[in-house]
């Protein structure tokens, strides 16, 4: 076997080459936290040919002949960001870089967030450099329904060799941020519902056969239906979730009427005021991709809380961490430091790195794929050179598919 440096240390940090395919690799840990039962010391994890195939003690786990061995102080898995708008979002923050909202209608579930999305925008491997993995980006906040998300893994050179969903929801805003001024609609929240609701009954007034006409012989035949009514059909059928940004209370709730009124599949964006309704929310069985706790506490977050990711977690309430949205630069967050603010303030250590790992892997549905290190699932490891939730410690290295990548921290 080869092995790769010793125990990585902040200050000799590992540079990884890009690598073009998968490598036979094994990645050792003084502790590697599996996310799939308790962490493990002096751990191995053996990924051949992308995939995980052995996980357990350095002195029951065998490293094939001819694997090359990475080593670090901490291992857990690749971390996921469970929402962003990276790839369509760029760093410049100028018009030429940002595509995460078209303004030109209120709604547009049609816009493909795979038409958009570039996997060489710095942002994404920035991100990369914290451990992050596996994004789910696309179309933002600002619009009733600005369009779709996609699932992508941040290495690839194009969309296409990125993307491993490229439709993973429909994004829809509800509450200030995705109304409109100057007496365009939607001007009110009663007007924000009451265009999400004609959008989803045109979709599903559109399935049913057109009575035949007068003369006709057989019933009119329907005219194809526009890319709006596809899209918002698939949401009905659910075959795709709708993703639904709501922080204000009364907000959450138009959701959950809007879930129960069409029976569609809701997962709740943000929710930053989800504490105010958790037995709602539970007894809707909808799932939270929370609002970072860093976000700024003014506008729609002026009752956000350090401490929802507890209570939610108590509750039982399946949730997530993001990066979100940001309007400045470097126009994201880290959900790293995130999951960190979280652990010192009432939410496990645990289910902090759950948040930004497994959970999140849950929360947008590949959860058999991503998410922890188990036998089967994506080769996706980040390590580091201490515990990964202190500000004080480092990425020192992320392995993504197999495949060993650049992601030192300077």
């Amino acid at each position: 076997m080869r092995i790769t440096g010793c125990f990585l240390a902040a200050a000799s940090a590992l540079a990884f080459a890009p690598a073009a395919y998968a490598q036979d690799v094994a990645i050792r840990g003084e502790t590697v936290h599996t996310m799939a039962g308790p962490a493990i010391a002096d751990g191995v994890v053996v990924i051949d040919d992308g995939t995980i195939v052995a996980v357990g003690p350095a002195a029951s786990t065998p490293i094939p002949e001819g694997f090359t061995v990475i080593a670090a102080k901490v291992v857990t898995p690749g971390l996921v960001d469970a929402r962003s708008v990276v790839g369509l979002a760029g760093y410049m923050n100028q018009p030429h870089d940002q595509d995460q909202l078209d303004e030109s209608a209120p709604v547009q579930p049609q816009l493909r967030a795979i038409d958009a999305y570039n996997p060489n925008e710095m942002l994404v491997a920035w991100l990369r450099g914290f451990g992050v993995t596996t994004v789910h980006t696309g179309h933002g906040p600002g619009a009733l329904v600005s369009g779709q998300t996609l699932v992508a893994k941040t290495i690839g050179n194009t969309a296409d060799e990125a993307v491993i969903v490229p439709r993973a929801m429909v994004a829809a805003n509800l509450g200030p941020a995705a109304l409109a001024n100057g007496g365009k609609a939607p001007g009110t929240r009663a007007k924000q519902i009451a265009m999400l609701r004609a959008a989803l009954l045109a979709a599903k007034e559109g399935e049913a056969p057109k009575p035949a006409k007068k003369g006709e012989e057989k019933p009119g035949a329907e005219k194809p239906a526009s890319l709006e009514v596809q899209t918002m059909r698939d949401v009905l059928a659910r075959k795709v979730p709708l993703l639904v940004t709501a922080n204000h209370a009364q907000d959450i709730m138009s959701a959950l009427r809007l879930k129960q009124e069409f029976g569609i599949d809701l997962v709740l964006d943000s929710a930053a005021e989800a504490y105010l309704l958790t037995d709602q929310i539970k007894a809707a069985g909808v799932k939270v991709i929370l609002h970072p706790p860093m976000a700024r506490q003014y506008g729609e977050f002026e009752n956000a809380s350090f401490t929802t990711g507890a209570v939610l977690r108590a509750a039982g309430i399946p949730f997530a961490y993001q990066s979100g949205f940001e309007g400045y630069v470097p126009k994201t967050r880290v959900v790293l430091f995130e999951a960190g603010v979280a652990a010192g303030n009432g939410l496990a250590w645990n289910d902090a790195l759950a948040s930004i790992t497994i959970d999140a892997a849950r929360v947008i549905g590949l959860d058999a794929r991503i998410g922890s290190l188990e036998v089967g699932k994506d080769g996706d490891v980040a390590l580091f050179d201490g515990d990964p939730l202190e500000y004080s410690s480092h990425a020192v290295g992320v392995v993504i598919d197999g495949k060993p990548v650049s992601s030192t921290m300077q």
